[in-house]
């Protein structure tokens, strides 16, 4: 039931800025949620860049670290993604992800429809 908007990707030059949004548009807020961020080229496995817990710990990979940052609004129904200094390597398509587990061991997870970033000069 949860629907997750995605909105930011674009073309940007190497060493450029851009900022994801991912919006619940269904209406539910995101504060009992794992958010999350994951991208994905033709041919590879989706790829996880940033998470944030419903406690507010965020970890990023390796790729993307210090130049990626997650971040919640304060009505909890939107989580950005701000990403600086791109590289050609982070174009991919990016997708919000909203995870929470339910007992015993069953993990749910929602998608946005995904946002393409490209970075190239």
């Amino acid at each position: 039931q949860v629907r997750l908007v995605e909105s930011g990707g674009g073309l940007v030059q190497p060493g450029g800025s851009l900022r994801l949004s991912c919006v619940s548009a269904s209406g539910h807020m995101l504060g009992f949620y794992d958010m999350h961020w994951y991208r994905q080229t033709p041919g590879n496995e989706r790829e996880l860049v940033a998470s944030s817990t419903s406690a507010g710990i965020t970890n990023y990979a390796d790729s993307v670290q210090g130049r990626f940052t997650i971040s919640r609004n304060g009505a909890q129904n939107t989580v950005y993604l701000q990403m600086n200094s791109l590289k050609p390597d982070d174009t991919a398509t990016y997708y919000c992800n909203a995870r929470i587990w339910e007992p015993p061991n069953h993990r749910r997870d929602y998608w946005g429809q995904g946002t393409q970033v490209t970075v190239s000069s």
